[in-house]
């Protein structure tokens, strides 16, 4: 399969991740709190949130995508650091919603990396 297919696909792994990811976790800390945490933030901290969190999935599947694992420990450090007054005061969002984030993200990332194996 031509480099073209190969970019398509992992284009397409990218895509699949960023359109999933929301829904994925907003519907595992809705089972852990019982309720709509999402509901509770104000709309600046939920698109910050959003556009945070697919920023963190294209990094995180193209760190996979090339190997570079150690990588993805600095996003994880620098997201702590920045968002370190915002997980004191909502720890279940900021913490627990990178934590299922960054799981998904690394999910995906490596089936798609098994796909482009096999190409």
């Amino acid at each position: 399969m031509t480099e073209w297919a190969r970019l398509g696909v992992a284009a397409g792994g990218c895509l699949f991740l960023m359109l999933t990811s929301g829904r994925v976790l907003n519907m595992i800390l809705r089972g852990i709190a019982k309720e709509d945490v999402e509901a509770k933030l104000d709309k600046r901290v939920r698109d910050t949130g959003a556009v945070v969190g697919k920023c963190e999935n294209i990094l995180i599947v193209v760190m996979v995508l090339v190997g570079a694992y150690t990588a993805l420990s600095v996003i994880f450090a620098a997201k702590a650091f920045v968002r370190r007054e915002d997980m004191s005061t909502n720890s279940l969002y900021f913490l627990a919603g990178t934590m299922v984030n960054v799981t998904y993200s690394l999910l995906v990332a490596l089936v798609l990396k098994g796909v482009l194996a096999r190409i």
